[in-house]
């Protein structure tokens, strides 16, 4: 691991810098919140299942375990507070870029129990720097972004862990209370979002990731956005239409790839009778008419646009539709303010183990009068992942930049199992076009001179 230069990062113009104490108890909570997360995750099955591969595209449990730890290690104790190695034999077992998923199985791993009190004594000792730390100085430190990157890698692999969850078969091991009811919307389908330039991306979010830097203005045409995200009712009536069937909706990329695969619905879905269920976390039951669709890949998302006689937005318009205020004529952190997610903003941090209904959470709408575009699930956009206008690698290349360009496309607003320290307006995140197991769905555009 290459440890990054002694860079200062400059507080944006005219903006106050949060005080000492205020940062170290934000990055305490972020650590501790991430770590009952892991815990839980970790502790609701059984020894055999932390050590087993459910899928080749994940890795076991408890290989996630110890590389979260080995992480806090490497970049709190090592490179934040300069200390000796602890347990330096293992970084390259928990080198994600060294040891391909599907191959991790057959390392020689940390068992659960020696896994569970490595992360212990980590964590134990990253509080004790954590306790003392100043947060100014090197680009690594100010803001308390080390920690911040920490706690966002941790709660990163708990949505990791969480597919996995999705994936096992079994019995339910997990449980959480359902969102609250939601009448049907009955709001507009779409949304003009007015053509002109907005703020993309941040030079000033403390604990922003280098792929969301720096901001840059942007120019985009007017277009017309989906008010919420595409339903699994909207998406069965592509289904029922045959949209699996037509190779003209489809990329050919895509084409071949259900074909290959004999895909002909969500993952997870399949018919009984004459009706659509799903598997949710070890339980069975009827797919909800009226909440967003969720483990599609990009190219399913793609084709029903296109049957629909629409696109997906792009990255660029998908981001001004979340955070510009026409008002203010700027970007906000979030489509409802600057103001940190609460739980009548957005549906994350696990509080569900579901998207809430289409149209939920009024309090979260952008001010343009789009929905639930923090949370509930991931949207694919139409773009490929580059950086952004002088992107600058840190602090290490393999976060971003080694990701960017045609194989990966962006998703956008993060999901019920994202973290509210790893999810705001400007977040990216990227994978590949095949990949369904991810809690990923889509809403849809059309540019404005269609209309």
């Amino acid at each position: 691991m290459k440890h990054p230069a002694d860079d200062t990062l400059a507080t944006a113009a005219g903006e106050a810098s949060p005080d000492t104490e205020t940062l170290h108890e934000r990055a305490l909570s972020a650590l501790i919140t991430a770590r009952e997360r892991t815990t839980l995750l970790t502790s609701c099955v059984e020894g055999p299942e932390l050590t087993a591969q459910v899928s080749p595209l994940m890795s076991p449990l408890v290989w996630d375990l110890a590389h979260i730890a080995n992480q806090e290690e490497q970049w709190l104790l090592r490179a934040v507070a300069g200390q000796e190695a602890i347990r330096p034999e293992i970084d390259s077992l928990y080198d994600a870029f060294e040891h391909p998923r599907s191959e991790r199985p057959s390392l020689p791993l940390l068992a659960p129990d020696e896994a569970r009190r490595y992360a212990a004594d980590i964590r134990a000792r990253a509080l004790d720097v954590l306790q003392e730390a100043a947060f100014h100085g090197t680009r690594l430190t100010e803001a308390g972004f080390a920690f911040g990157m920490v706690a966002q890698h941790e709660q990163q692999h708990d949505e990791t862990m969480l597919v996995t969850h999705q994936l096992r078969a079994g019995p339910q091991a997990l449980t959480a209370p359902d969102p609250d009811p939601a009448p049907l919307f009955a709001g507009p389908v779409e949304v003009l979002i007015p053509g002109g330039p907005f703020t993309m991306g941040t030079s000033s979010e403390p604990w922003a990731l280098d792929n969301e830097r720096p901001a840059h203005r942007r120019e985009v045409a007017a277009f017309f956005i989906d008010t919420t995200p595409v339903t699994n009712a909207q998406f069965q009536a592509f289904i029922d239409d045959g949209g699996y069937d037509e190779p003209r909706w489809w990329a050919p990329d895509g084409w071949q790839h259900i074909r290959r695969h004999s895909i002909n619905a969500p993952l997870f879905w399949h018919r009984d009778g004459g009706q659509w269920l799903r598997r949710r976390f070890g339980v069975t039951e009827v797919v909800p008419a009226g909440e967003p669709v969720m483990h599609v890949c990009w190219y399913e998302a793609d084709a029903w646009a296109r049957w629909a006689g629409r696109r997906l937005p792009t990255e660029a318009e998908w981001e001004k539709a979340a955070r510009y205020d026409p008002v203010d004529d700027r970007s906000t952190r979030y489509p409802w303010g600057d103001a940190d997610p609460g739980p009548e903003h957005a549906n994350l941090g696990q509080r569900h183990l579901r998207p809430a209904p289409a149209g939920s959470y009024p309090a979260g709408e952008s001010p343009l009068g789009v929905r639930q575009m923090i949370g509930d699930v991931w949207e694919w956009t139409s773009s490929d992942f580059a950086p952004y206008p002088g992107f600058r690698a840190f602090p290490y290349r393999e976060y971003s930049e080694v990701f960017f360009g045609s194989d990966h496309k962006v998703l956008r607003g993060g999901s019920f199992a994202v973290d509210a320290v790893a999810c705001r307006g400007t977040f990216r995140n990227w994978d590949y076009p095949i990949r369904r197991q991810t809690f990923s769905g889509f809403r849809t555009a059309r540019s404005a001179e269609t209309a």
